[in-house]
């Protein structure tokens, strides 16, 4: 883990990469839950019989929005910022999802610190994260994170 210690001292990381996370397993379990906590039950999440059959992955995927929602805790796992009252998400910018993650594999992501900017009592700050599939080439997932931390 990258421990930055204020404000001044994560601008001198931009445009380098801060971190990349471990691992995290996708299981079907986690999937149904994901499907639970927002009612999106679309077959090809929490079907495994039917994406067998009728899937062109012949299994099911991972909802990118579960995707996308892994990026706090695996920017947590990888950065600590000190010396600053509080950190908040301020929201994500540029999401895309390239490839799907197939139910039971593994992702993680890697961070760079893109941009920032100053805003009142603190900094806004942009941390392009980067999905990946195990021993897959191509992202599944790329997207703008923006933190607000405040001194």
């Amino acid at each position: 883990m990258l421990v930055i210690n204020g404000l001044e001292e994560l601008k001198t990381y931009l445009d380098k990469e801060v971190g990349t996370s471990e691992w995290i397993e996708v299981t079907q379990d986690r999937v149904n839950k994901f499907a639970e906590a927002t009612g999106d039950h679309q077959w090809i999440h929490v079907d495994t019989e039917r994406a067998k059959k009728e899937s062109p992955f012949r299994t099911t995927i991972a909802h990118g929005f579960l995707t996308l929602s892994l990026l706090p805790k695996l920017l947590n796992e990888v950065l600590d910022v000190q010396g600053v009252k509080f950190g908040l998400n301020y929201g994500t910018d540029k999401v895309r999802f390239m490839s799907p993650v197939i139910t039971g594999s593994k992702v993680r992501s890697k961070f760079v610190f893109s941009a920032y900017k100053e805003v009142e009592g603190g900094l806004q700050a942009t941390f392009t994260a980067t999905f990946e599939r195990e021993g897959q080439a191509k992202p599944v997932c790329v997207a703008e994170s923006l933190m607000r931390f405040y001194a």
